[in-house]
């Protein structure tokens, strides 16, 4: 891959750009809507995104993928997010579950999943969290055992985005290390009908197309093939695949806050209460050109870490996709707030759609890891404080 330079976008990136936010003017926010109004999937645009080859932007031409990286993906999910249809799964199936493989999987989990993952056929969901580890994946308690070459799954997970559209999810769980005794991250394959694999969804006051789920894994039998990769590069397997999640986490936001922005622009610059439109106050307007700034600043940083990942450098990538998630997450609440606001009463209306939007702004915040654990990660990693956790 050539050299380029994360803060100015290529030529193709632009194109790219141009080519999503084109598709997402087609389907719109009024199919999204329509489509959480009636229970249903995001499917037809995630088999047009799929068609036009957007889905597997970032992984291997040999398996049917774009050859790119998580910089393009993230492109496509931000340019559909601020058409208002950004496809979440985009984020676990392709950007997670698709690095993992390609990175770490064997020949045979990559013939088997790549080209579905990359053409739209299969989806993958992600399991990490659990009802008493949340951030501590210390604290993870599904745990492996081998059976003969088998492997006997037991635990529980929760807020699993998708796991009923998807073929299979990509469980984290514990295989005891024989020489140390001490438990250590692994990764697993676990296809959606597997006996004593089990899903009950769970009530949330999001609007979104993709259900939230709690799964048991009661001594769930696995083929020694469900375990990806090496058993002794767990940790190195399960960052990379938070790398990407925290970069996505951050284009999904600036779509959000991208898209409440401009309805919040056009409805200043037409809505008069008096002479002229309000867009023409400092009140009104500052607060929408500072969103803007944010926006733009944390977009910054994305690309930074999209570009560092991408790079190999997984290091520095870690350090940036914590940076960029955080930053994405303040921008994209603020945006929609300051759109809310905008509009007053109307802010608050089915009509205008964007109250919402609150509730989904937050979740960038809370999701996959909270702001307090990246403030966290950045006192002791980047400035050397003493670890508080």
């Amino acid at each position: 891959m050539r050299h380029r330079h994360p803060a100015i976008e290529s030529e193709e990136h632009r194109a790219l750009r141009a080519a999503v936010a084109a598709l997402g003017k087609r389907y719109g926010r009024a199919y999204f809507t329509n489509v959480v109004a009636e229970g249903g999937h995001t499917d037809a645009l995630w088999t047009e995104a799929a068609r036009l080859g957007y889905l597997g932007a970032n992984l291997p031409e040999e398996y049917g993928g774009g050859g790119g990286g998580i910089a393009e993906l993230a492109i496509v999910l931000e340019e559909l997010g601020a058409a208002g249809c950004p496809l979440l799964m985009l984020v676990v199936s392709p950007a997670i579950c698709g690095t993992v493989i390609a990175r770490f999987g064997t020949d045979e989990q990559r013939r088997a999943w790549l080209p579905g993952l990359a053409d739209g056929t299969r989806k993958m969901a992600f399991g990490i969290t659990e009802p008493d580890a949340g951030s501590n994946s210390h604290r993870i308690t599904t745990t492996a055992r081998r059976d003969g070459t088998d492997w006997i799954l037991n635990g529980r997970k929760v807020f699993v985005s998708g796991v009923d559209i998807a073929d299979a999810t990509l469980i984290v769980g514990r295989t005891e290390d024989a020489r140390t005794g001490r438990l250590k991250p692994c990764l697993f394959i676990v296809e959606r009908e597997t006996p004593g694999f089990g899903r009950r969804p769970i009530p949330m006051e999001l609007a979104a197309p993709e259900k939230q789920f709690e799964l048991t894994l009661d001594d769930v039998r696995l083929p020694a093939e469900a375990l990806v990769g090496d058993e002794d590069a767990g940790l190195l397997q399960l960052f990379a695949g938070l790398n990407p999640e925290r970069i996505m986490t951050a284009a999904f936001a600036l779509g959000m806050g991208r898209y409440a922005l401009e309805r919040a622009v056009d409805y200043a610059r037409t809505r008069q209460v008096w002479k002229e439109a309000i867009g023409a106050h400092q009140a009104v307007a500052h607060p929408l050109a500072q969103a803007h700034i944010e926006l733009e600043l944390a977009r910054l940083m994305m690309q930074k870490a999209a570009h560092l990942y991408d790079a190999g450098d997984d290091m520095g990538a870690g350090e940036a996709a914590n940076m960029a998630k955080y930053a994405a997450a303040e921008a994209a609440v603020h945006a929609v707030d300051q759109a809310v606001h905008t509009l007053g009463g109307n802010g608050l209306t089915q009509e205008y759609g964007l109250a919402s939007l609150i509730t989904a702004a937050r979740v960038a915040r809370i999701a996959p890891v909270s702001r307090e654990m990246i403030l966290n990660f950045v006192s002791h990693q980047s400035l050397g404080l003493p670890k508080s956790y």
